[in-house]
């Protein structure tokens, strides 16, 4: 199967991917939740939501540096993410089968932000 965000941009990338995760937030907040479900939700879609605002606030970033600063806030945001995809699978909140997808390309996006600090700060060494 052709991945077809193979050629977009991290900042492409992070921006469809709080798309899915506003999507998948209403939908979830569609169902009857208890307390937890609703908080674990509404954590779920603020780190989602902010790897791309971040992502986004790096293409303006002052310095190297601060480039670099915008995408480790990323980066942890989609480790947050993560967490709390998971989460949310293990108190059987969400189905595994409903968020395989999100999980992929979740770390897909962690691999591409690691791997870009890497460089960026070896790169940034050599000046």
């Amino acid at each position: 199967m052709i991945n077809k965000n193979a050629n977009h941009s991290i900042q492409e990338r992070t921006e469809e991917f709080a798309i899915r995760v506003i999507k998948a937030y209403s939908e979830l907040n569609q169902r009857h939740f208890d307390d937890a479900g609703k908080v674990l939700s509404k954590q779920f879609l603020r780190s989602g939501t902010s790897i791309g605002a971040n992502c986004s606030e790096a293409k303006y970033a002052q310095s190297t540096q601060d480039f670099i600063h915008k995408y480790s806030i990323a980066l942890k945001e989609a480790s947050e993410t993560l967490y709390w995809i998971k989460i949310m699978i293990k108190s059987e909140v969400v189905s595994k089968s409903r968020f395989k997808s999100m999980i992929e390309e979740n770390e897909r996006i962690i691999k591409i932000l690691t791997t870009s600090i890497k460089k960026l700060k070896e790169n940034n060494q050599l000046e």
